[in-house]
């Protein structure tokens, strides 16, 4: 798994990355993951052709939620937090293109939904990548405000 582009393990359910290639993914669903998200656009430079087809065929669920890393909205971010939460026990792999969108939104998971102490994140990946304030604001977001908007 340490070869696939920026992994980080959150639990034993959930791990994060970067695009996977095709091969990764067939490790992915070797080590029983069942469900992919991916949060990048369809059109990234390291995207996958067919991308749902490569994960289905596989037997894994494929959830796709194309969020611009040049305009995240906060919609986004809710589906994103919606969308984990109803996958219970399921093992995820959550993907975008290098792992920032995932990070930001792995960030408000970890603080709101697994209210996971600030030292216990990891953030090694905002050693690489220093947020624009578009997201620095999207990772600042209230709960109760995410669920007003």
């Amino acid at each position: 798994m340490s070869e696939i582009l920026n992994y980080v393990k959150i639990n034993e359910l959930i791990s994060t990355s970067g695009q996977p290639s095709v091969e990764q993914f067939k490790e992915i669903a070797d080590y029983e993951y069942e469900v992919i998200i991916n949060l990048a656009l369809h059109n990234a430079s390291n995207a996958i052709e067919n991308e749902d087809k490569v994960v289905t065929n596989l037997k894994m669920a494929y959830f796709h939620i194309p969020v611009d890393f040049d305009k995240p909205k906060l919609s986004d971010l809710k589906l994103f937090l919606n969308l984990l939460q109803s996958l219970g026990a399921n093992k995820v792999w959550i993907h975008c293109a290098l792992n920032y969108r995932v990070s930001a939104f792995m960030y408000v998971y970890h603080k709101y939904i697994l209210k996971t102490p600030f030292e216990n994140i990891d953030l090694s990946i905002f050693e690489e990548w220093s947020p624009e304030p578009i997201w620095q604001e999207l990772m600042k977001v209230n709960y109760e405000d995410l669920y007003k908007a």
